[in-house]
């Protein structure tokens, strides 16, 4: 076995499992607090194909939980800090980066412009969210959600199951309710806390797009998720 950045993690998994995770194309949809952690555990891990979409732009209220988020990176597009940083971990990474806010049309458009092997749905807003895993249950692409990180402090309180299997979530019962009248009742893994949130960190706020609430959250429970979703996918890919 050669040495290369990847040595560590072939030494776990194989070079067999190598070679298949480098011919691997994997979506993720979102890149704030959840899904930058997610892309970047899978570009680490040596997926040799990715997607990344995000429309937002780096501010200050995003510093304290995602990982794009610096001083030096304000108003910098989410997408474009995520891509560089992708990169320069893997440069051989074939990557596609795509600034803009999946909804619609665009969504089947997006799934099927490309093989995918794996999706990782880490929308934080109700609506593109139920519509990307109504999509890819439909095309039968796998597929992992986030469900909410916010208000939430404990950590080993983190599971992964079956949409159907979620408990004290209240986006997983907002989703569930939206998937049911589209004939879909379970069948998509998704990545939830057990614990109950916090009432009080929750505010509503207005002039947020697709967002009626806004959530207190910390440093370490959107990375979680992240790295949740991101086990999911390569375990499932090897």
């Amino acid at each position: 076995m050669s040495y290369n950045w990847n040595t560590r993690t072939e030494l776990l998994f194989g070079a067999e499992r190598m070679e298949r995770l480098s011919r691997s194309h994997v979506l993720v949809v979102g890149l704030g607090g959840v899904g930058a952690y997610a892309a970047e555990q899978i570009c680490r891990a040596g997926v040799g194909k990715m997607t990344i979409i995000d429309a937002d732009t780096v501010n200050e209220s995003n510093i304290n939980r995602q990982l794009p988020a610096l001083h030096s990176t304000l108003g910098m597009p989410k997408a474009e800090v995520v891509a560089k940083r992708l990169l320069d971990i893997n440069p051989q990474l074939q990557l596609t980066v795509l600034n803009e806010f999946l909804r619609d049309e665009r969504t089947e458009e997006v799934l099927l412009s490309a093989p995918l092997d794996f999706v990782v749905d880490a929308i934080d807003s109700l609506s593109p969210k139920v519509y990307l895993m109504y999509q890819a249950y439909i095309h039968k692409i796998p597929i992992v959600s986030s469900m909410g990180a916010g208000a939430k402090v404990d950590p080993s309180l983190v599971r992964i199951a079956d949409i159907s299997k979620t408990t004290n979530c209240a986006l997983a019962k907002a989703v569930r309710k939206r998937l049911r009248p589209l004939g879909v009742s379970k069948g998509i893994p998704v990545v939830f806390s057990t614990e109950f949130a916090d009432p009080d960190a929750v505010i509503e706020v207005e002039n947020e797009t697709c967002k009626r609430t806004t959530t207190g959250t910390v440093s370490y429970m959107p990375a979680t998720f992240g790295c949740f979703l991101a086990s999911h996918v390569l375990r499932n890919l090897i």
